[in-house]
């Protein structure tokens, strides 16, 4: 059940700084279609309703579900259905509220308030899934094969996956009530400690995001005095970051062998509802791809820059051709609404509501959580766009992005609560897409050989960030978590295994400033979300395929993929990807999408 603001998780690159900073008018969030404030006599009434509803909710249906015939199952379930409804818009008010400051003390209050009543209140509902999950299968096939029901099997097909990692439905209630003190408390740690960090770069004195940004900055002095005070700050918290990620490592391991999890990543792939030979294809795939993408690319880039050696802080560097811009918010809107309509009118329909009714925030403000997320509240709401807007190239692609991700939360609204969710190896499609058209659009006004190098560059560029990057911080996770389970981690023990990844995916044409080892500490996805990173790498690959296929003039192309959007969760990724030739199962697929890759490296090549 989502009873808890699904964890956002924050593009690391995603630059930021200070306020409007003359970008243009940039819009903040109207969180008044969930709740006109915290005082709201609606959102005391909903967490009324909700304490009742979970406790009647359970005296009508704990010990009776393998009873009830088709219609009295679709009852049951549209009464969860709207629990999570109502739980999941108090979450998102609390939370999205919370994120647009979280040094804000009485925010942070009511979020943790809001999070302990909600687990007190569906503590009653634990034994929802434990209970369905024990129906035998003969049963659950028969009243899932009726129509009043059968559009939710896949959901319960999901959950019954579950199965064999199943505890007595005491520890489900006790790991229930434990959640808030347990990963949710470090998680709140780790998010007030790096929205707290202050750097000190040439005199100014600035935050986490703002530091990491001059790391783009085309003064190459400023980036190396960036890299320094980031290894810095990083080295005085890393028995902070260490102590937090050794603690959830460890809970994780606890818990994964009580369920019997055959490895760390295993939970992880479940909820995806993904095959872990399907991810260990596409991790091989990638790390047998290095050579050809990002060492191959970085050689290139150390000999545009002039340098025998790329240092940490050339990795973003501008190319030296490349012109400092300010894009206006005005102009990064009409990049990315053009480039949506240019592919479909309805795409551009759907995220018009985005701006102009408040539902993009995008403004750098003092205690802002970093980075970007789409999250998408409930189904009978909308969602909400988080951005921290500078006014650079990189900003674009990210509005396109998260916008893509608002498009495909709204079109697959009409699925229900129980079937919205996408799972995060399919949630990166549309976002990816929403980039690719972006990319396509300036590419082809591109006037010039030099705008052409630098936007295809700036490409390559993100995709080594979103494939090769995140296959190493993947592998990353791997060790760590591997490593935890014989014993306690040092701070240099974990530095140790970063560094093990570094230099095989970035390559030779690197060395690493002392304190770069800690690097580890700031990125938010091993918290919140372990072993997420590689859907980003997924998402790519996959968009790099449909793309493909939508240049290659597949008929179609747009109405199956609003179809496969409208999907949600409702469908597996092999049932997904059916109507555009495509199978992720089939280990060849990886290498088409690492094949794109390749050529918009092989015409940078081409240009020299």
């Amino acid at each position: 059940m989502r009873f808890h603001l699904p964890r956002p998780v924050f593009d690391a690159t995603t630059p930021t700084g200070g306020a409007s900073g003359g970008f243009g008018d940039l819009p903040d969030w109207d969180l008044g279609d969930l709740y006109a404030a915290p005082d709201a006599p609606e959102y005391a009434r909903d967490m009324g309703w909700l304490e009742t509803e979970c406790a009647a909710f359970a005296a009508d249906y704990e010990g009776k579900l393998a009873s009830l015939d088709a219609a009295g199952m679709a009852r049951c379930i549209a009464r969860y259905e709207a629990i999570e409804q109502v739980a999941g818009r108090i979450m998102s008010y609390a939370g999205l509220r919370y994120y647009q400051n979280t040094m804000d003390a009485e925010r942070a209050k009511f979020m943790a308030d809001a999070q302990d009543r909600m687990t007190t209140f569906t503590t009653p509902l634990v034994f929802f899934s434990l209970e369905f999950n024990r129906i035998d299968d003969a049963t659950y096939e028969a009243l899932f094969a009726d129509a009043q029901v059968a559009r939710y099997k896949p959901v319960f097909d999901r959950m019954r996956k579950m199965r064999p990692h199943q505890l007595s439905d005491e520890l489900e209630k006790f790991l229930h009530d434990q959640s808030v003190v347990g990963a949710a408390a470090w998680n709140r740690l780790f998010d007030e400690t790096t929205a707290g960090l202050e750097f000190t770069v040439n005199g100014e004195v600035l935050n986490l995001e703002a530091t990491t940004t001059l790391l783009s900055d085309h003064d190459r002095a400023k980036r190396e005095a960036a890299a320094r005070e980031l290894a810095r700050v990083f080295g005085e918290k890393i028995k902070l970051f260490a102590r937090v990620h050794n603690t959830l490592a460890k809970e994780k391991e606890i818990e994964d062998r009580w369920r019997k999890m055959p490895t760390p990543q295993f939970g992880r792939h479940l909820s995806n509802d993904v095959e872990p030979e399907v991810v260990e294809a596409l991790r091989n795939a990638v790390v047998a791809a290095y050579p050809r993408l990002s060492h191959r690319y970085y050689a290139l880039k150390a000999k545009w820059l002039g340098l025998d050696k790329l240092q940490v802080w050339d990795r973003n560097a501008p190319l030296p051709t490349e012109a400092p811009r300010t894009i206006q918010w005005a102009e990064a809107r009409r990049t990315v609404m053009e480039a949506y309509a240019a592919f479909d009118p309805r795409m551009a329909e759907i995220a018009q509501p985005f701006f102009d009714k408040g539902w993009i925030d995008a403004g750098v403000k003092p205690g802002k959580a970093p980075g970007a997320f789409a999250h998408p509240t409930v189904t009978n709401v909308h969602p909400y766009v988080m951005l921290n807007y500078l006014g650079k190239p990189r900003d674009v692609m990210t509005l396109a992005h998260e916008l893509g991700h608002g498009v495909h939360q709204v079109l697959a609204a009409k699925q229900g609560e129980m079937l919205a969710s996408t799972p995060l190896t399919l949630a990166e499609t549309a976002s990816v897409f929403g980039e690719m058209l972006t990319f396509r659009a300036l590419l082809d006004a591109a006037k010039t050989p030099a705008e052409r190098k630098t936007l295809l560059a700036g490409k390559v560029e993100d995709m080594i960030n979103t494939v090769v990057r995140q296959i190493a911080f993947y592998d990353f996770e791997c060790k760590l978590h591997a490593a935890r389970a014989e014993g306690e981690l040092t701070p240099d023990e974990i530095n140790a295994l970063w560094m093990s990844v570094q230099g095989e995916s970035l390559g030779p044409a690197f060395e690493f400033m002392p304190g770069y080892e800690t690097f580890w500490s700031y990125i938010p996805h091993f918290v919140h979300s372990p072993f997420y990173v590689y859907a980003y790498a997924f998402g790519d690959g996959l968009v790099n395929a449909l793309y493909a296929a939508y240049a290659d003039g597949l008929p179609g192309f747009q109405d199956k993929y609003f179809a496969m959007l409208e999907a949600g969760g409702s469908m597996h990724h092999k049932e997904l990807l059916a109507p555009f030739g495509l199978d992720a199962t089939d280990p060849a697929f990886w290498d088409k999408g690492l094949s794109m890759i390749a050529g918009l490296i092989d015409e940078l090549e081409a240009l020299e």
